[in-house]
């Protein structure tokens, strides 16, 4: 089992559609408390890796372990996954941040009405409570959903492309929700395009390109040589073959 300084272990994984790898050999360990981004070109399996880290995608070989259940996780998928269209308003969005301890039928008590409001004043939105989510701009949209991750209190933390589309403004008071949860020894795991934010916020880095490329501290894993060798290796990637072993002849 992944030990308690371990939040997330990768052994020999290989996730993916089908038969068809996306991502696949990964072996290594996320320590707890880690603030780490994942890049890597688009087609790069970003964002399959953080699908396979909660449990929506179950790999095709190997195993990734937990250092507590998957209902300990927050996971804030890509916007475009995101149905607003839903008739919702921002306060019933940011409360369903509290279902995984109270149910989906559990009442809301005075004790989460305050959770609920301080949520909300963390990320700018009081006054917003009874509007549509329909409504939202992108930046709004995206204050909402950290205000439900700060609902979950959850130790790990999975963001994918959390920052994509978004005013400048919004973007650095959200930072300034992930170096929280990094001082509180959460474990922050974000999916990331922006290689000057990962330099400047993240101290680690994975860097993958259908399998991994390099895995370390973020100025070692973010060297020319590395990045050139990723997108080549995205390039050269074969959409129709299948899983395949390390050592088969």
């Amino acid at each position: 089992m992944a030990t308690s300084s371990t939040a997330i272990h990768f052994d020999e994984v290989t996730l993916g559609y089908g038969r068809r790898p996306a991502v696949h050999h990964l072996q290594g360990e996320i320590p707890s408390g880690s603030l780490i981004a994942v890049v890597g070109p688009n087609g790069a399996g970003k964002s399959t890796l953080l699908k396979g880290i909660v449990g929506t995608l179950k790999p095709l070989e190997g195993r990734i372990r937990l250092d507590g259940p998957s209902s300990e996780i927050a996971y804030l998928p890509q916007a475009a996954e995101i149905d607003r269209s839903f008739p919702l308003s921002v306060y019933d969005l940011v409360s369903m941040g509290l279902w995984s301890r109270s149910g989906l039928f559990g009442g809301i008590s005075a004790k989460d009405r305050t959770k609920i409001e301080e949520a909300l004043s963390a990320v700018g939105l009081i006054g917003f409570e009874r509007r549509p989510i329909s409504t939202l701009s992108g930046g709004q949209m995206q204050r909402a959903l950290f205000a439900r991750l700060l609902l979950q209190n959850a130790p790990v933390i999975l963001l994918d492309e959390p920052f994509t589309a978004i005013d400048a403004k919004t973007t650095a008071d959200l930072l300034d929700l992930v170096r929280r949860w990094h001082d509180e020894s959460r474990t922050v795991v974000a999916v990331l395009h922006d290689l000057d934010m990962v330099k400047r916020v993240f101290p680690k880095t994975l860097l993958i390109a259908r399998e991994p490329v390099a895995w370390g501290e973020t100025p070692d894993v973010l060297k020319p040589d590395n990045l050139l060798k990723a997108r080549r290796m995205v390039e050269a990637y074969d959409p129709h073959a299948h899983v395949c072993q390390r050592g088969a002849a």
